[in-house]
């Protein structure tokens, strides 16, 4: 028997076919996609407002990011995830078919985000926001580093919806045939990765920053982030289809997600590395760049 055939006997879980546009009114089409950014960043917003409140969490109980400065900065993150993510996506994957039709490039609805990419671009943004307003840029940082996994959770969740970036065929109980995805049943990557990228990762930067206070400590909770990012996204890899423009890159298993998260997962050792030595005496009003 078969791989194909095998995986299509033991798949008991019907994908579940969600229209991608959550409501149309005329030609205004509202879908998933665009919703669940827009509800990742209020709801990490939300959340960013309750923690900087809660000043216990701080060095020295105290931090200069005042409400004022997140509602400030909440369009700077939509436009830096965005183009970043945009961007990223053309630059890392879909080059080719954007120089053949520059067209594809604003076609952000038909799905194509990069979270490296976006990630850059969020980084800038905090980078360029913490400069104009005098602020810690690694108090910034490790604060939008605790809620950032609300908006991948609920983008991985879109993905799913969108029944894009589905993983690779598989004999699991709970894999599915997703519409583009040919005959065959395939592991539900979106799903791995909003439960490691999105639960997982919330709940272990949420313990740190609370009972264990490392936003004392500023920049561990971002090193602690990219890494846990990378770890997810790489271990994901394994289970998830690549692109199929691109394929494997090498030895029939490295993956551009797998070679992009490298660099992460070294980046993220250094923040950590970087605050331990910092120590606990450093001044409340952190480091400035």
């Amino acid at each position: 028997m078969s791989l194909n055939t095998a995986a299509s006997l033991f798949a008991i879980l019907p994908y579940p076919q969600i229209d991608p546009i959550a409501l149309s009114i005329g030609p205004l089409a509202i879908r998933w996609y665009g919703l669940a950014y827009v509800t990742g960043i209020l709801l990490g917003w939300w959340l960013a407002r309750r923690m900087i409140a809660n000043v216990s969490l701080w060095p020295g109980n105290a931090t200069p990011i005042t409400d004022k400065h997140l509602d400030d900065f909440l369009v700077w993150a939509a436009v830096g995830i965005v183009l970043g993510g945009r961007i990223g996506y053309i630059l890392f994957y879909d080059l080719q078919p954007v120089l053949d039709d520059p067209m594809l490039a604003v076609q952000i609805w038909r799905g194509g985000m990069s979270f490296h990419g976006g990630l850059t671009g969020a980084t800038l943004a905090m980078i360029i926001f913490a400069r104009r307003n005098g602020l810690p840029v690694w108090m910034l940082f490790d604060l939008v580093a605790c809620v950032a996994p609300i908006g991948l959770f609920f983008g991985r969740i879109a993905n799913f919806i969108n029944g894009e970036l589905w993983g690779r065929v598989s004999d699991v109980p709970w894999a599915m045939v997703f519409p583009t995805g040919g005959p065959f049943t395939r592991h539900p990557s979106q799903l791995y990765e909003a439960a490691l990228e999105g639960i997982v990762l919330f709940l272990v930067l949420q313990l740190l920053a609370r009972p264990f206070k490392a936003l004392k400590t500023p920049g561990t909770i971002s090193g602690v982030f990219i890494c846990g990012y990378a770890l997810a996204r790489i271990f994901v890899e394994f289970f998830r289809e690549p692109d199929e423009q691109l394929g494997y890159l090498a030895g029939g298993w490295l993956t551009m997600g797998m070679l992009l998260s490298l660099p992460m997962l070294a980046l993220g050792l250094w923040a950590v590395w970087r605050a331990r030595q910092a120590g606990q005496d450093r001044p409340s009003a952190g480091t400035r760049v």
